[in-house]
């Protein structure tokens, strides 16, 4: 199946970017295109050239690469009948590898894949056991302040799952009700932020994973399940007895997902960047999206039928690491 987008160009020519065609004198003309030169020379700089990088040099002494994954996130990442990685952000990650693998005193660089939780992903990249999570994390400015975030490479929401006759329509109807969501997620910090501002009384239970946290759901212990909603419909495509299980049109924020990186290093940083937005330009990017939401896909064999987001057409046309919500509407 073909998405329907056409990318616009990344390079606008000279004279758009700098206002050439406004009358000026030769030498204010000539000065303004020197200007113009430089600033393309400058960014077409390779990602490398952007300074030092701690992590690069870990890479290159160690030979090893280690990536976190997490079992039960798909269609971002889970894991298979031979409990491989598999899944959107897994395929990104090893893109990346692959572009590392171009660079000077890299070329033998080897994978180790190392399981993460919803608590322990942002630490184990924070301490330097984990080079790149490969998962569903969101950017935000709070956790910004621990690690380092690619690219914005999918936009998802908070939105409620419920069993039958238990709809939630309005922030309102969550007053009084019993709450789970998964442990070290926004959506736990989100829910505490709406008890506080609307006096919902709410009892928030946590998940210790997605599975977990559907059978609280399930067994009645919770009434509503607050998760992103394409983490909840790849949930629902690989578990059984969800049939009656209901989602609500609500949504309580937007959530840009990058891949976590070690804090405080740009250079490897732009490595990353550089990948994702080649991806997003050349129609890797949507021909992985086709792989993994719109056709049969591990572990379970089956299609989400997501359709593309009108954020994520936006993405793809102007790629952007902001945690901003309002950046994406």
């Amino acid at each position: 199946m073909r998405l329907p987008m056409s990318l616009p160009p990344f390079n606008a020519p000279p004279e758009a970017a700098t206002g050439l065609s406004l009358p000026c004198s030769t030498s204010r003309r000539r000065a303004l295109l020197q200007m113009a030169g430089a600033l393309c020379a400058s960014a077409a700089v390779p990602a490398s050239a952007a300074g030092p990088s701690p992590t690069l040099a870990k890479l290159r002494a160690g030979g090893v690469i280690a990536l976190g994954y997490q079992a039960a996130i798909p269609p971002f990442s889970a894991v298979d009948g031979q409990l491989r990685p598999v899944g959107f952000s897994v395929d990104l990650c090893l893109r990346v590898v692959d572009a590392l693998r171009r660079l000077p005193g890299l070329g033998a660089l080897e994978v180790r894949w190392t399981p993460l939780t919803s608590t322990t992903r942002l630490p184990m990249v924070a301490n330097g056991s984990v080079d790149i999570e490969c998962g569903a994390t969101t950017n935000t400015p709070e956790r910004a302040r621990r690690v380092g975030f690619s690219l914005t490479f999918f936009v998802a929401e908070i939105r409620l799952l419920t069993r039958p006759g238990r709809a939630v329509q309005r922030i309102e109807d969550l007053r009084g009700r019993t709450v789970v969501s998964m442990l070290g997620t926004t959506s736990i910090a989100r829910l505490q932020q709406l008890n506080r501002e609307a006096d919902l009384d709410l009892r928030i239970v946590g998940g210790y994973d997605t599975v977990e946290s559907l059978r609280i759901l399930q067994s009645g212990r919770a009434e509503v399940f607050a998760l992103d909603d394409v983490v909840l419909k790849g949930l629902l495509a690989t578990q059984p007895g969800v049939e009656n299980l209901v989602f609500s049109p609500l949504s309580l924020s937007v959530e840009p997902y990058a891949l976590v990186l070690p804090p405080g290093d740009a250079a490897s940083k732009a490595e990353v960047d550089a990948v994702i937005r080649q991806q997003m330009a050349s129609g890797e990017w949507q021909a992985l999206y086709r792989r993994w939401f719109l056709e049969p896909a591990p572990p379970a064999g089956v299609s989400l039928n997501l359709s593309l987001s009108p954020a994520m057409q936006r993405l793809l046309q102007r790629p952007t690491d902001s945690p901003d919500p309002a950046a994406y509407r």
